[in-house]
């Protein structure tokens, strides 16, 4: 989601920076001022809560393996690595050949069992970020109108302030808008969807979504 975010930022600087640069030295106290967390306010519209649901549901078989999985793996590199601290123990912590290929043999089943997870989570991850990029494709219309409602000329993100007041926070705006723009979204990508990529397949109709706890790639 953080790479949407960024994107987004980056379309709205040119405007931020056009608000501050065209208003009269005079005028610029007068600039509306809001912050916005657009990362908050996809992750807490409708649509999205909604799509986490439904992805729990339909992919309830991909999610189960992959916990299970996950949980062998973890298992199995923790016990390697119990072994691994006694041998390097009783060789008094010196390094010996049978430690050196104990510990490659250690570090390569961490990157198997990391490449298979990443396998085995691909269809969930990719769910979600199909939700994520229909929801954001809305985000800076529903901005912008959050804004004219705001009156507001000038939005900062909560990382780039320092403090702030509540009142000027208008992510809850933002929602709602997204609430109206993007009432439900699809929750399975067309076939060969990648993230970012322009010019693929419109969403399907949306079915409850319900992404709960997904595995994580990223």
């Amino acid at each position: 989601m953080k790479t949407i975010f960024k994107a987004a930022a980056l379309v709205l600087a040119p405007m931020t920076a056009t608000a501050l640069t065209s208003v009269p030295a005079a005028a610029q106290s007068k600039v509306g001022i809001a912050v916005v967390d657009l990362q908050r306010a996809v992750a807490t519209s409708s649509a999205y809560s909604t799509a986490r649901t439904q992805i729990q549901t339909t992919y309830k078989a991909q999610i189960d393996s992959f916990t299970a999985r996950k949980n062998a793996i973890d298992a199995d590199l923790k016990a390697k690595g119990t072994a691994l601290e006694a041998a390097m123990k009783a060789a008094g912590n010196k390094p010996t050949p049978a430690i050196q290929a104990q510990y490659e043999a250690y570090q390569k089943a961490g990157q198997d069992g990391q490449a298979e997870l990443q396998r085995l989570g691909q269809p969930i991850a990719l769910a979600n970020a199909y939700v994520e990029e229909q929801i954001s494709a809305k985000l800076s219309d529903a901005l912008k109108t959050a804004m004219t409602q705001a009156k507001v000329d000038l939005i900062l993100s909560p990382d780039a302030t320092v403090s702030y007041q509540p009142t000027v926070d208008i992510t809850q705006s933002v929602v709602t808008q997204l609430n109206a723009l993007v009432p439900s979204v699809g929750i399975v990508p067309p076939a060969g969807w990648q993230p970012g990529r322009q010019g693929q397949a419109a969403a399907p109709a949306a079915a409850p979504a319900n992404p709960s706890q997904q595995p994580t790639s990223r």
